[in-house]
């Protein structure tokens, strides 16, 4: 037996509860086939579909169902003007994403630049799908801060090339200080961690889907 999945399963499905009694629905999977699984099952042919930006869902081998032309696209990555993706995407019916962390007291928590995500999480598609492995869950939104400032955006900066603080260091510059907060970081104009989002308990009940992967992906 794998003492370590083990309890990384039992956190998980902690989790999934809170996340239900705020609301939303939730999944416990083992693996990213499982997760693919229940996202074939949750579509249907010719739903309008967009994603924001999500290394989980490329490692799930999800954009191979995206674009195996059962349905609407909004693919950004091959648009002239991402932005217009960026504004449809708010009348999706699946809007696609993952989280930059999730607490056990069932609450998001995503850190973004453009805010196109954020946004579409939020409100506006009829439907948002979070997928997320073990290793994005943490204890509470302190957590989930720190998460974001060590881990997250550091990853995020290098794989898209951006230059910031922490891209070169690993991690933000609010360490710095002794008191650190949580819009604390570099003044670049290039910085990714503009706008902040918790989402908790929601007034739509199962709008927000979220899949718990018992594996460790994405940042």
């Amino acid at each position: 037996m794998d003492c370590t999945k083990t309890v990384d399963k039992m956190r998980l499905e902690r989790t999934a509860k809170a996340l239900c009694a705020n609301n939303m629905d939730a999944y416990v999977v083992e693996s990213r086939e499982e997760a693919r699984k229940i996202v074939e099952d949750l579509l249907y042919e010719g739903a309008t579909i967009s994603n924001g930006g999500t290394v989980t869902a490329q490692q799930c081998g999800l954009f191979d169902i995206f674009e195996s032309g059962k349905y609407n696209f909004l693919d950004r990555s091959k648009a002239s003007d991402a932005t217009e993706v960026y504004r449809q995407s708010f009348f999706a019916d699946f809007y696609f994403t993952s989280a930059n962390a999730i607490t056990e007291n069932g609450e998001l928590y995503n850190v973004d630049g453009n805010s196109n995500r954020i946004a579409a999480i939020a409100y506006g598609p009829k439907n948002v799908i979070v997928l997320a492995g073990v290793n994005k869950i943490v204890k509470d939104l302190d957590a989930a801060q720190k998460r974001v400032k060590m881990i997250a955006a550091p990853a995020n900066t290098i794989r898209l090339g951006i230059e910031s603080y922490c891209s070169k260091t690993g991690e933000c510059m609010a360490f710095k200080s002794d008191n650190v907060t949580m819009c604390d970081g570099c003044a670049s104009d290039t910085r990714i961690c503009c706008n902040y989002l918790v989402s908790a308990r929601q007034r739509i009940k199962g709008r927000i889907k979220v899949i718990l992967i018992n594996e460790s992906l994405g940042f």
